[in-house]
């Protein structure tokens, strides 16, 4: 008697385990990849370091939370990387012919910004009336609209990066919320103060493109959680009969989340343009399987109606990590691909048998 209950008390903590396990893995693995790089990669986890892993890339969280929306509904966007080359080029194109034309750099840059996310909004548009109303498949519709808008692109910039942006736009990029110069006591906001003497210490921090980013991935985090077009968005995704039966304007819905999608593209895009002081037709081709596999690896079902902003997060932050570390670790830049399918394996696995485990009664 003794024995068995024993045995079954085993067979109780070897379920926690395995729930632990299911629940958890991107968790782990994300600190498996901190505690790896901080050790083998000198300065990985300093102030400098971190900020680097979020500043370079910003694209994979914008695009990553934007694909996140349209896979709960059961879709797919595979446009969403050409979309931001797209922006990057009209935002970078409008700013420099605004300035050209007598517009001081600042409003020349705040209405580039503001037409290219207006513009930004067309392929989402169009992706979501050929879905929504003619029942093209998602991933006919939005690849055409890949090849569409990469043409475009090619066909402004004729071969040569988008160039010759104002300095301003190199400042709002590549700038930082907070500057610190600890000898002298200064505090800074935005304006980096000038150094007076060689060797002297400027901490940087907060790059304004990584607070940019997370704050409409916080807003969104909110809008998905607590709003009823989150609640449409899962529905739809669940079950679409249903949802239609539930009074839900599904179609209207379908277009609004692939414009979300191209808009967040856009965002990163501009972003892009802000950083690099350029425009790039490919500037977001390798964020689309980023974006992909963030999300699948943050536990949303590529059927739909599973997902959340948080964990897609976790699913970024293993890319950017490993990305990043990577890179200064010194390895070429496409072992990443190799890394990132092996990653996305494994998710889909752990998708595909873990589920039976969470949901099982422990007894």
């Amino acid at each position: 008697m003794l024995k068995n209950q024993m045995m079954s008390k085993d067979l109780l903590l070897k379920n926690k385990l395995f729930l632990f396990i299911g629940r958890s893995w991107t968790i782990l693995f994300l600190l498996f990849e901190v505690i790896f790089f901080s050790i083998f990669v000198r300065g990985f986890l300093s102030l400098e370091g971190v900020q680097i892993v979020f500043f370079f890339t910003t694209a994979i969280f914008l695009i990553g939370v934007g694909e996140l929306f349209v896979i709960i509904t059961g879709g797919i966007d595979l446009s969403v990387g050409f979309v931001m080359g797209f922006s990057s080029i009209i935002s970078a194109k409008l700013i420099v012919t605004l300035v050209n034309n007598g517009f001081t750099p600042s409003l020349a840059i705040l209405i580039g910004v503001l037409i290219t996310l207006c513009i930004g909004l067309i392929p989402g548009l169009i992706n979501g009336l050929l879905i929504a109303q003619l029942k093209v498949p998602p991933f006919i519709a939005t690849f055409s609209m890949l090849s569409i808008t990469y043409g475009i692109s090619e066909l402004l910039i004729q071969g040569i990066p988008a160039k010759n942006l104002p300095q301003l736009a190199n400042s709002i990029g590549n700038g930082y919320f907070f500057y610190i110069i600890p000898e002298r006591g200064i505090f800074s906001f935005f304006l980096k103060p000038q150094i007076q003497q060689r060797g002297e210490l400027l901490i940087e921090i907060l790059p304004n493109t990584v607070i940019i980013t997370f704050v409409i991935i916080a807003i969104l985090a909110f809008v998905l959680k607590w709003t009823k077009f989150g609640q449409h968005t899962y529905a739809i995704g669940g079950n679409e009969d249903a949802a239609i039966r539930a009074g839900i304007n599904v179609k209207k819905h379908i277009v609004k989340i692939y414009m979300l999608s191209s808009f967040l593209a856009s965002v990163a895009g501009v972003l892009y343009m802000l950083k690099y002081v350029t425009g790039k037709a490919d500037a977001g081709s390798s964020f689309l399987l980023d974006s992909i596999v963030a999300v699948v690896i943050g536990g949303a079902s590529l059927y739909g109606g599973i997902g959340t902003v948080g964990k897609t997060v976790i699913g970024c932050t293993i890319l950017a990590v490993l990305e990043t570390g990577l890179r200064m670790y010194g390895i070429p830049t496409f072992d990443k691909y190799i890394a990132v399918g092996l990653i996305l394996v494994f998710a889909v696995l752990v998708d595909q048998f873990f589920p039976e485990l969470i949901h099982k009664e422990l007894t």
